[in-house]
């Protein structure tokens, strides 16, 4: 059991790792977009990213290719612990028969909460990078930036400053709204794709070990993702990037709360859905990959463990 379990949250980690890849310009774009017109009311901001393809046309043009790319290394380094994590401990959970019901069929009802518990540890263990992950994606030209511009040269400067200047805990900053983040999308990605791809096996349409069986499960499990992740995610990207006054404490809100009544209060619902598209464009694929590149790991790690 304990070799298994170890072997889970790796298998998850890297798995995570491996759709990252594709997915962080995506990732950089939807930061942007939903930094854009930070607490303003719709109309009354200047829209440097109309769209996800504008925005990857001007972040191309004004701050280069590469930039696309920004935040690469700490978005692995939080893809690996907050992934390896949340998809090691549900398929632990699901190994040891929590998520299915009496007659050992993959239950909704159980898959939801431990979903969402994998999702809060994995969340709560890598906030940190996905803290410095935001702060350099955010930074652009002053031509074209949005939100508060932190001056981190790298992640590991940015660690190392921000532990310098707030202490341990103030690399946790943000993480309440990481772990409502993660516990909704988690527990939205994790049960839908173990019900669809239950679904998909009982159609008997495809072969057994079919790649497009999670393939199948995967994209349905992507747009449960974005229609209920979205909102928090919008809010924990605020929260993360927001600067701190002398005092420590945030230039803009004072929690998730107060986060939450301000977006409401000044650009209203279509607030909280800032850089759908780009999230869509970015959740969908790393969802598919991640979670396909996850079923095929497992399924190659018991035939070579078999092997021996």
């Amino acid at each position: 059991m304990p070799d298994v379990s170890i072997s889970e949250f790796f298998l998850g980690g890297v798995a995570a790792c491996g759709a990252c890849l594709f997915s962080n310009p995506l990732e950089v774009v939807k930061t942007r977009m939903q930094l854009q017109g930070e607490l303003k009311a719709r109309g009354s901001y200047h829209r440097h990213y109309r769209n996800v393809f504008h925005a990857f046309f001007t972040i191309g043009r004004v701050d280069g290719l590469l930039a696309l790319q920004k935040g690469l290394g700490p978005a692995l380094w939080y893809q690996l612990f907050m992934n390896g994590c949340r998809l090691g401990s549900y398929q632990c959970f699901f190994d040891l028969g929590l998520t299915k019901n009496s007659k050992g069929e993959v239950s909704v009802l159980r898959s939801v909460p431990a979903g969402a518990l994998a999702g809060a540890t994995g969340a709560l263990v890598s906030s940190p990078f996905y803290m410095i992950k935001t702060h350099l994606q955010a930074q652009s030209h002053q031509v074209i930036a949005v939100g508060y511009q932190h001056t981190h040269t790298g992640m590991t400067m940015a660690l190392r400053q921000t532990f310098r200047e707030r202490g341990f805990f103030g690399l946790w900053r943000g993480a309440t709204a990481a772990v409502v983040r993660v516990s909704f999308g988690s527990a939205a990605q994790l049960s839908t794709f173990s019900t669809a791809k239950e679904m998909v096996i009982n159609t008997e349409f495809f072969k057994p070990q079919s790649i497009a069986i999670p393939f199948c499960a995967s994209m349905v499990s992507g747009v449960a993702v974005v229609c209920i992740m979205t909102p928090f995610d919008v809010i924990s990207t605020r929260l993360y990037n927001q600067g701190l006054d002398p005092h420590g404490k945030g230039l803009y809100y004072s929690g998730f709360m107060d986060c939450l009544w301000k977006i409401l209060r000044n650009e209203g619902l279509l607030g909280f859905y800032k850089g759908w598209s780009a999230s869509w464009f970015r959740t969908a694929p790393h969802t598919v990959l991640s979670l396909l590149f996850w079923d095929e790991g497992r399924k190659l790690y018991k035939k070579l463990k078999g092997a021996k």
